[in-house]
């Protein structure tokens, strides 16, 4: 009782402190082949030398082509770092900042997902602060100091990273993975082009969608929530179930990857302010234990968190039910809410999401539990807090009847 007290008043002292932080917004260039807009706005900012940081994927698929040859047109010499995992390590960002380091980089592109772009800021962070000991930078505000210039390239719709104050990165040595936020992570640059989504597989954009759509969903329920995220929240859920089953089914639909890439936007923004709850506290413990997909993970957690959660959110999830038209005029908040939560069930069933991770294993559970619990706590203003008890049960629900019964 005692530290649930502690845990309500940090999380009203953050949020009544949260205005007076510098939320300044990146500068975006938001347009169908705007990726080619990025070399002279670098040139703007007198950037001679730039270290990009992606994926092995990326570079293979061709993608980073059209802003090289533009790179090149400015005269702007580039480095590319391609060693980035998903749920990105400090030995990745050991490996980058040695590049950026030694090439005496002006600035750092994060082209890819959240991995890349996450990688991309910790190699901020470790050129900035001259170390890669990030266990100094766990929590919030414990960086401070300006980073390089730092431009977000996203290449799925989902992660919100080119809006946040967040770098969620995982320990190489011990497979912790925590959050560090900061307003100095907030990217300076970035370059919304629909056009890098087009070849998105259908499972990464069904992750990277279900994703945007927790995102969003959580900031809205958490109680630190303002009328901004609110209706941040509110556009991206209208925008994900109009545009993400579609994009899904049509991922060459360019107007659909345009209006998925707005949601991703708009949810990001509104969960850097508002923060994530229980389902990323989970999914981060499940992703450092197991290297499971992000996006999936959140997508599998998120129904039964909200179950969990029952009366306490039943009205706000009525309004969302409301904005997804998968209401009724005359149901009531009750009932609007559990079809909120049908429907989200069933877009996980027609992406072939799932229901359950295998790789759940019984003697896990209490490490899983406490990692959780301490990520959500005391920073989180979810609806209902958790007990380590709490997680363990909600984790068993994860587990698929094999590995129950094992």
């Amino acid at each position: 009782m005692l530290f649930k007290m502690y845990s309500r008043a940090y999380q009203w002292i953050m949020k009544n402190t949260a205005p007076l932080l510098n939320w300044q917004p990146p500068a975006v260039i938001n347009c169908v082949g705007c990726i080619e807009k990025l070399a002279p706005k670098l040139t703007e900012e007198s950037i001679k030398k730039v270290l990009i940081v992606t994926d092995e994927g990326i570079v293979k698929a061709g993608l980073l082509d059209k802003m090289l040859d533009s790179l090149s047109e400015e005269n702007i010499i580039y480095f590319i770092y391609k060693g980035t995992k998903a749920n990105p390590t400090t030995k990745n960002i050991e490996e980058a900042v040695k590049v950026f380091n030694e090439q005496n980089c002006e600035a750092v592109i994060g082209f890819g997902g959240g991995s890349a772009i996450d990688c991309a800021k910790g190699t901020g962070i470790a050129a900035a602060k001259n170390t890669t000991d990030f266990k100094r930078f766990k929590s919030v505000l414990k960086v401070r100091s300006k980073l390089p210039y730092l431009v977000a390239v996203p290449t799925t719709a989902g992660t919100g990273s080119e809006a946040t104050i967040a770098a969620v990165i995982t320990d190489s040595e011990t497979r912790e993975k925590y959050a560090i936020i900061d307003t100095k992570l907030m990217p300076d640059a970035a370059v919304l082009d629909p056009e890098l989504l087009l070849g998105l597989p259908q499972d990464m954009t069904a992750y990277s969608g279900m994703d945007a759509l927790a995102h969003a969903v959580e900031a809205y329920l958490n109680r630190s929530n303002t009328k901004q995220t609110k209706m941040l929240s509110e556009e991206a859920v209208e925008l994900i179930y109009d545009n993400l089953y579609p994009s899904y089914k049509n991922g060459q639909d360019i107007q659909l990857r345009t209006n998925m890439q707005r949601a991703s936007y708009f949810a990001g923004k509104a969960f850097t302010r508002a923060y994530v709850g229980n389902v990323h506290a989970m999914a981060h413990a499940l992703g450092a234990e197991y290297n499971v997909q992000h996006g999936r993970t959140v997508a599998v957690i998120l129904p039964y968190i909200l179950e969990e959660y029952g009366e306490a959110v039943h009205g706000k999830l009525a309004h969302l039910g409301d904005i997804a038209k998968v209401t009724g005029t005359e149901d009531s908040d009750a009932v609007k809410a559990e079809k909120f939560i049908s429907s989200i069930k069933d877009l996980n069933e027609k992406m072939n999401i799932g229901t359950s991770f295998p790789e759940l294993k019984t003697e896990d559970l209490k490490k899983l539990s406490a990692a959780a619990y301490k990520e959500a706590n005391p920073l989180y203003p979810v609806p209902v807090m958790f007990s380590k008890a709490d997680f363990s049960q909600m984790y068993k629900k994860l587990m698929t009847a094999e590995s129950k019964e094992g």
